[in-house]
């Protein structure tokens, strides 16, 4: 009998992605050579079996009109505390905010955050505060509201502050991950403003490095750093406060169709797009060297816009193509082909939008790596992603300690250079939010630049700086109405007389 010596050189196809494996050579092979070759050919890996499955419907958020805006947004996001979702809405635009307990169907008259006087495209959930959430607008503004702790009670229509200086309409928020009051939007202008959302001031502006319309921004871990992808078929990485371009790929795919770009943990870029055939793709790139990918693989040829979402924990990334009936997850790694596809959770009803809920608010004791919140016509859908365990102790290799709520920086520290990495917790023993991050809307605490130090609730602050600028600007209205009024005044008079003249001619010729 030939004893089987493993060759290399064939390539297999495991799970849709390629696969070294080994070639048996001779006419004939034991079962152990078999056994041998599968153990080398099928990657080990703790996620694997993960598996998605989708919550009763007494546990769905129904009869909700999801926005029908065509923007490529999420329209969900999602904290421990509250989900969100983009509405339909007549004479401007709102979204929802609801406790993650209310389930069921949702009332009409269910209160709702009915500020901006245009359809709301992107919302995002402050990471340092759960009551905190901003909102970009076709009205060019951004608004960051606060929400009472157990939900709205009545519509909410005045926002902590409003942050206006784009000129076209906003379709990005982002809140940076470590630094307090640091907030990113970009419009439809091409341009980026950094704001502190502590002073209501535009800190920086950058407006010169796109020359195509953003399709979406992606901060770094640390929040040193963004990525864009743009209409221009460009991934660029920008160091924001030194407001330079510091890598740059023209063509990262060469598809008309838009463009997603994130950073992952390890500091490279993950992209989603078409190619010149209108198949879809995902790549992976070395901001160091952009000039090749590290790893390009082609899905399938479906039209819908693919929104990664990425879990830094345990770097498995989730695709969710707008449109679609499913999720697909992979796993990156450092070892060929670096993205390693795990699995696909499939439904029957397309996705209109998708939460993806932090770590922290996950369910521990039942190995739930990630939960979504996946938005029908007229439903929110929680989906939850599982990894199958006998044992009921705490999973320490599934859950590292990962980002809390507790902020790194200040924003002025970040403004002024400095970077720090998202401060952990442990989820051991499960996350509770704790009581002292409880915010109110109080006039003379908004009025605060920053929350006193043995305090750790995050005040979304408007200090007096900007209150005498609302207050200089309201002396140039009221200037602007007084010049108006004695303008028409003298209009008036002018009209008289010349009235009173008409009269005096026309007894004389009646004389």
């Amino acid at each position: 009998m030939w004893v089987a010596e493993p060759r290399s050189g064939s390539t297999l196809e495991v799970n849709g992605l390629a696969r070294k494996a080994q070639h048996f050579g001779s006419p004939c092979f034991s079962p152990f050579s078999l056994l041998y070759t599968m153990r080398r050919v099928v990657r080990q890996s703790k996620f694997r079996h993960v598996f998605g499955q989708a919550v009763k419907n007494d546990q769905c958020y129904d009869d909700i009109r999801v926005s029908r805006v065509t923007w490529d947004s999420s329209f969900c996001a999602v904290n421990p505390r509250f989900v969100a979702i983009i509405i339909e809405a007549s004479g401007g635009g709102a979204f929802l905010v609801l406790p993650l307990h209310k389930t069921g169907r949702i009332d009409k008259s269910y209160p709702t955050v009915c500020g901006h006087t245009g359809p709301v495209l992107d919302i995002d959930w402050c990471p340092h505060n759960d009551q905190v959430i901003a909102s970009g607008s076709e009205d060019c503004t951004v608004m960051v509201w606060q929400i009472p702790e157990n939900g709205l009670t009545l519509s909410l229509t005045e926002p902590v502050v409003i942050l206006e200086g784009h000129s076209k309409r906003v379709g990005i928020v982002a809140w940076h991950p470590t630094a307090r009051n640091v907030l990113l939007s970009a419009g439809c202008d091409n341009a980026i403003i950094i704001w502190n959302v502590g002073t209501g001031e535009a800190l920086i502006n950058l407006d010169d490095m796109h020359s195509d319309m953003i399709y979406n921004v992606s901060w770094n871990r640390n929040g040193s750093l963004i990525c864009t992808a743009s209409k221009d078929k460009k991934v660029r990485v920008i160091d924001p406060r030194k407001q330079e371009i510091i890598a740059e790929k023209e063509k990262a795919h060469e598809g008309a169709r838009p463009m997603r770009a994130i950073f992952l943990a390890d500091g490279n870029v993950f992209t989603t797009g078409f190619s010149r055939m209108s198949e879809r793709q995902l790549a992976l790139w070395n901001p160091k060297t952009m000039e090749e990918p590290i790893a390009l693989h082609e899905m399938d040829t479906s039209n819908g816009v693919l929104l990664p979402f990425y879990d830094p924990d345990t770097s498995i990334i989730y695709l969710c193509g707008k449109g679609d009936s499913s999720i697909r997850y992979f796993e990156i790694t450092d070892e060929s082909p670096y993205v390693h596809y795990l699995n696909t959770f499939s439904s029957k009803e397309p996705q209109r939008g998708m939460g993806y809920m932090p770590k922290r608010g996950l369910d521990v004791n039942k190995c739930e790596i990630a939960r979504f919140f996946k938005l029908h016509e007229r439903k929110c859908e929680p989906i939850i992603m599982t990894v199958p365990r006998k044992s009921d102790l705490f999973q320490d290799d599934l859950y590292p300690d990962t980002a809390g709520p507790e902020a790194a920086l200040e924003a002025e520290e970040w403004f002024e250079g400095r970077n720090a990495d998202p401060i952990l917790i442990s989820l051991k023993h499960g996350y509770i939010p704790g009581k002292n991050r409880d915010l109110k809307v109080v006039k003379k605490n908004i009025l605060d630049s920053k929350p006193t130090a043995n305090k750790k609730c995050d005040l979304i602050s408007v200090p007096k700086k900007t209150a005498d600028m609302a207050g200089v600007q309201n002396e140039a209205k009221l200037d602007e109405i007084l010049k108006e009024i004695k303008s028409i005044k003298d209009t008036i008079c002018n009209q008289d007389e010349r009235i009173s003249k008409l009269e005096q001619q026309m007894a004389k010729i009646a004389a």
